[in-house]
Parts: structure tokens; sequence; C-alpha cells
């Protein structure tokens, strides 16, 4: 799975934060194995440095998989790391939701301890 992080100009960009992204990402996904070919991550600060407070950073994350469309999500927090990980948990989910319906063909999904 190939992983790219994209900043807006008021979030750095620096390794620190690439392998933090990579991390999350890498352990949030890795039981999807192949069919996950790519992640694309956006880091913004939506009120830049002017104002502070609230749930100004987004992370948007969009997953590209094999012969599927892609799949978008985002999230929105106080801080850079939550909202990665609140992104990296959506996209989770759905992910889980989408592919559990195309590996069932009755198109239910199946849930552990039933």
């Amino acid at each position: 799975m190939k992983i790219q992080v994209n900043t807006d100009n008021h979030i750095e960009s620096n390794e620190g934060l690439i392998r933090h992204v990579e991390s999350v990402v890498e352990e949030t996904l890795s039981r999807f194995g192949n069919r996950v070919t790519r992640v694309e991550v956006h880091l913004t600060d939506e009120s830049s440095s002017a104002k502070s407070g609230g749930d100004d950073k987004r992370c948007a994350m969009e997953a590209r998989l094999a012969g599927l469309q892609p799949i978008a999500v985002s999230h929105q927090s106080p801080t850079v790391d939550q909202a990665i990980e609140g992104a990296a948990d959506k996209l989770e989910k759905t992910l889980e939701r989408t592919l559990g319906r195309l590996d069932d063909p009755k198109g239910r999904t199946s849930f552990s301890g039933e």
C-alpha cells in the first residue's frame, strides 16, 4: 500500500509527521491487505493561524481499492493527531462495510460473535 501525505501551507510537512501518518494508516488498514493499493492523506488547517480553537484541523483520506472506485472520508478535530486518528477510524469502518458487502453475494455483512 502506497501512502501519500499532502499538507496545506499552514501545516508543516516534516519527516516526523509523514512517518506518523504512515504508521497510523498502515496499522489501521493492514488487515485489508492488497485490496487497498494507495491512500492519499490531506491535512489542512481550516482557520489557519488567524484564529485558534474549535475543530479546525482537518484530515481527509482517500483509499484507492483494486478494481473499485476510491473511498473518501474526512475528520475535523482540535489537533492534527486527533484528525488523523479520526479519519483513519472512519476509513477503516467504511472499508469494512464496503468490502463486507462485496464479499457477501447477498449484500449482508457478517458480524463477529454471531
